[in-house]
């Protein structure tokens, strides 16, 4: 319940509105001014391609090839420290093992761990799935946040208050408190919502400890499920969309705050929290939660999903600013690098259509079938586009988050429970190479000023 001084704390006064005008009015820079002096907003140039700021050995996106001198688009690839990412699902499928823990250990490591690395390794994270005495109780069950992003990054935060050597920054000190980190990521994101659940919307709470002997995937639905309960096809299909989360080059936006704060000496606890930060973006992390919300306001405006042509207009009518969130997007299409095709829906999707059929939504895998088949050519008509448009990992994940029963307030959590694995890999990379502070430049464009004493003003 609100009182009184917390909506004091949260308005927004007459006295602000108006000051805000003059943060509109003075902040707008013209938009010629970034041709003029050849910015590349967002670091990347006209043609799509991320200005180059650094060297990585962890990942690889791969969306175009040389042919005769030209820069031809391909089907997209990922590598993950020189492996093709499909090859090494297919591996981890066929010997009908859990991929996130052999993910983790060759992004951080380099290589594939062999049998017994890989016990040592999922031992090792069974050990610091376990909480500071009283944490629970004390940091998370406290005012709890409606965002599990900001929880999650409180918790993180809290956790150097903890830790004797939190600011040590050698390659040991750091490596432990990534492993920490990387065991303890759902057990914070979980808690965080089962805490946020029981105060703010009144249901039971349920704090189940983790069991030694399960998987990453396989504990998060066992610590978030009330029974405890799944089925092996729900655990598997959750480990891949973190094996397919886990790493996406060095250029991402949370990956690259992970370079940059990283850069700076700051401890782990700081760069992860930092990281945490930018993946919660809407345009980022939360990009999953806008295809489900999509989703929703076209299975509702829709009288038949499976007539096409009613799905055009629908999509014409996203494009066009009038339908849904009016931004002007379809969501979970079109990616930053890749055109033809993101190799992590292409994975996603066979087994996507598994869960559909077990959980008997074949017609909404229907209707997401339809939407990644038309988009393009609605896109393609709407606009004018400098590459293909394809479905990106977005598009499929927050369809099957909601298959799983995982709460929307969960989807963000989920990728950075995943991705904490690249990012620890990241900052490693960035401590062992000891370079310099990432610093770019920024051009001024306003002009010098004559200062006016106060009673001239």
């Amino acid at each position: 319940m609100t009182n009184n001084n917390d909506t004091r704390f949260s308005e927004i006064t007459p006295e602000i509105y108006e000051l805000s005008k003059l943060c509109t009015e003075n902040g707008e820079i013209c938009p010629a001014l970034y041709t003029q002096y050849q910015v590349n907003r967002g670091l990347r140039d006209i043609n799509g391609n991320g200005v180059l700021t650094g060297l990585t050995e962890i990942s690889e996106i791969q969306s175009s090839k040389l042919v005769d001198g030209k820069k031809v688009s391909c089907e997209g690839k990922l590598f993950y420290r020189g492996y093709d990412v499909e090859a090494l699902v297919a591996g981890f499928l066929k010997d009908k093992r859990f991929g996130f823990e052999e993910t983790a250990f060759l992004l951080l490591f380099g290589d594939l761990p062999d049998k017994q690395q890989l016990a040592e390794f999922n031992s090792l994270l069974a050990r610091y799935r376990s909480l500071p005495t009283s944490f629970v109780r004390d940091i998370i069950m406290k005012a709890p946040s409606r965002d599990m992003m900001n929880t999650l990054a409180r918790s993180v935060l809290t956790l150097y208050s903890y830790d004797e050597s939190a600011d040590d920054i050698s390659i040991p000190n750091v490596l432990r408190q990534c492993l920490q980190l990387i065991a303890l990521f759902p057990m914070l994101s979980v808690y965080g919502y089962q805490a946020y659940s029981h105060y703010h919307d009144g249901n039971s709470l349920y704090i189940h400890s983790p069991i030694p002997e399960l998987s990453t995937s396989e504990n998060i639905l066992h610590i978030l499920r009330p029974d405890s309960q799944y089925t092996e096809l729900e655990a598997r299909i959750l480990d891949l969309a973190l094996v397919l989360h886990a790493e996406h080059g060095g250029g991402n936006n949370s990956t690259f705050t992970t370079h940059v704060v990283s850069s700076s000496g700051s401890d782990t606890y700081s760069v992860i929290a930092a990281a945490i930060g930018s993946l919660k973006g809407p345009k980022h992390g939360g990009a999953n939660i806008k295809v489900v919300q999509m989703f929703d306001d076209m299975k509702n405006s829709l009288s038949d999903w499976s007539d096409e042509g009613a799905i055009r207009d629908y999509l014409r009518h996203l494009l066009r600013k009038e339908a849904f969130d009016h931004a002007g997007l379809i969501y979970g299409m079109g990616h930053a690098v890749y055109s033809l095709s993101d190799p992590r829906a292409n994975v996603f999707k066979g087994f996507v259509k598994q869960l559909a059929e077990e959980k008997g939504m074949d017609r909404e895998f229907a209707l997401y079938s339809a939407v990644e088949r038309l988009a393009p050519e609605v896109i393609a008509a709407e606009r004018r586009i400098y590459k293909g448009v394809s479905a990106n990992v977005d598009f499929y994940s927050g369809f099957v988050y909601n298959m799983l029963g995982l709460p929307t307030e969960l989807f963000t959590p989920i990728f950075a429970i995943a991705r904490i694995a690249g990012w620890s890999a990241h900052r490693i990379e960035e401590l062992v190479n000891a370079g310099k502070i990432i610093r770019p430049a920024y051009k001024n464009v306003q002009e010098r000023r004559t200062y006016i004493p106060m009673d001239l003003r």
